[in-house]
């Protein structure tokens, strides 16, 4: 009789759904993805619930709907200015010589480990410049680390690790859509300038209370990313999830017709550049340069021309933006709505003058107590934020209210900037909206990496609102500045 061969069993792996923390992740994970709809339902449904409540405190029908209407298209400035933020950083992070330097990073790491603190250090450091470029510059990375034969990377820690930048740094950086807001008084609306003032980048992002809550988390994110990085046969590859991290490189088309020469020709970017480089020099030697790195449109230019130095050709510029386009959908469709929601909370009043900004600030000042508003403005952001997934949108709803709740009990105006901006950035980490052009890089689904994203929110919500209410001690309170 012949023996049968039986293959042997391959070892179970062990992964890091046996603790707690992570198991409690896989649920939330599965419950967001079964029962939570796209976010454009979400604001949909914030303009039922405005209206309604709106129309509770007494505002008639013909008001709600009216300055709905008129303030839909408040905020297409800052719109098309939020989806360049996008478009900008996605153009310079696809760039060749940026390509070639990650490469030399993805060389660097010894061990699992060290290759997803790496990743955690590079996406939260970057997204202090520009969360688009974290998003894409940090995911790429994470591909090359994938490709490496000699070493085995953890794909669904390391990604998880590529997006930190959008779920703990971004908010205090350069791009943080309420700050810039804040400090452009262009860009808001008529009713928010009168209770908030401008608000100028020395205020918000560059006090040293700040600078030392982005330390905090970057610290404390980079720690989380090294001690959760599983070990020995814990690790799941690239290739243990059946993805293939190569991406072939586009080599030119050949030119056929005279036509095409200057698509190929560096000297219009050239010229460009060199227009924008003298225009540059002129802004920054004219005024403080941080009130000039605060104006948004300057932000974007000179973003976008470094995306077109990098790329070089005027061709494979053009190429990288039409790639970058899709990834704005969300923000060019969603911030109108959050425009018109805006409206309504400040501008539908009652027959006692009251509007529905004025009632939600009562709810703050209620407190009595300026101790206690940053962690209650921070825990309400948190909540808010996972059911409207967007800093800015999101800003104009809320600013109304708690910038006036700050004023009644004599907050610092830029340091609830701040407390905004830190607390919105968390449920980033588990709210799978600005993950999609991260998940399209590394080929993954959000419950992949959800399961270590909740351990850093986890972490971090203690250390941030701990620091958000110690150091709104050390700031006194100024009224606001009108432009």
């Amino acid at each position: 009789m012949t023996q049968q061969h039986v293959p042997p069993a391959e070892p179970q792996r062990q992964t890091v759904t046996d603790n707690v923390f992570a198991r409690a992740a896989a649920r939330s994970a599965a419950f967001s993805e079964r029962w939570f709809p796209t976010a454009l339902v979400f604001a949909l449904l914030a303009v039922a619930v405005v209206a309604v409540a709106a129309l509770s405190i007494g505002s008639s029908p013909a008001k709600v709907t009216g300055v709905f209407g008129d303030g839909f298209w408040d905020l297409i400035p800052f719109t098309m200015q939020m989806a360049m933020v996008a478009i900008g950083g996605y153009v310079v992070a696809t760039a060749r010589p940026v390509q070639r330097v990650i490469v030399r990073l993805a060389a660097i790491p010894a061990t699992n480990r060290t290759a997803v603190a790496m990743v955690a250090t590079v996406s939260l450091t970057s997204a202090l410049l520009n969360w688009g470029f974290s998003l894409i510059f940090s995911g790429l990375l994470v591909r090359r680390l994938a490709e490496r034969e000699d070493l085995r990377v953890d794909y669904r820690a390391a990604s998880a690790a590529a997006y930190l930048g959008l779920g703990g740094s971004w908010a205090l950086g350069l791009s943080s859509s309420a700050a810039q807001l804040q400090a452009n008084p262009e860009s808001l609306t008529d009713s928010l300038l009168d209770i908030t003032g401008v608000i100028p980048f020395s205020q918000t992002i560059f006090t040293w209370q700040s600078l030392t809550l982005a330390a905090a988390v970057i610290v404390t994110c980079i720690a989380v990313a090294y001690v959760t990085a599983p070990r020995g046969e814990s690790v799941r590859t690239a290739a243990d999830l059946g993805i293939d991290p190569s991406d072939p490189v586009e080599e030119d088309r050949p030119r056929t017709r005279p036509g095409e020469w200057l698509e190929y020709s560096p000297l219009l970017t050239f010229v460009v550049v060199a227009l924008v480089g003298g225009w540059a020099v002129q802004e920054f030697t004219s005024q403080n340069p941080i009130v000039a790195i605060s104006a948004l449109n300057t932000y974007n230019l000179l973003v976008l021309t470094l995306g077109m130095l990098l790329h070089w050709r005027p061709r494979r510029f053009v190429a990288a933006v039409a790639k970058a386009v899709p990834a704005t959908g969300g923000v060019l469709i969603q911030f109108p709505f959050y425009a018109g929601i805006a409206a309504i909370m400040t501008e539908a009043t009652n027959s006692s003058g009251d509007s529905l900004s004025h009632y939600l600030a009562s709810m703050f000042t209620g407190t009595g107590s300026a101790g206690l508003f940053p962690v209650t403005m921070g825990v309400y952001s948190v909540v808010l934020g996972f059911l409207i997934p967007s800093g800015g949108g999101k800003w104009v709803i809320e600013a109304p209210y708690v910038m006036q709740a700050a004023n009644d009990l004599h907050v610092n105006l830029g340091w609830t900037v701040q407390i905004y901006n830190a607390a919105e950035a968390l449920p980033n980490l588990v709210n799978p909206f600005w993950m999609l052009p991260l998940l399209g890089v590394l080929k993954l689904k959000a419950r992949d990496i959800i399961g270590y994203t909740f351990l850093y929110l986890v972490a971090l919500l203690p250390v941030v609102l701990g620091l958000l209410t110690l150091l709104s001690l050390t700031l006194p309170y100024t009224p606001p500045v009108q432009p």
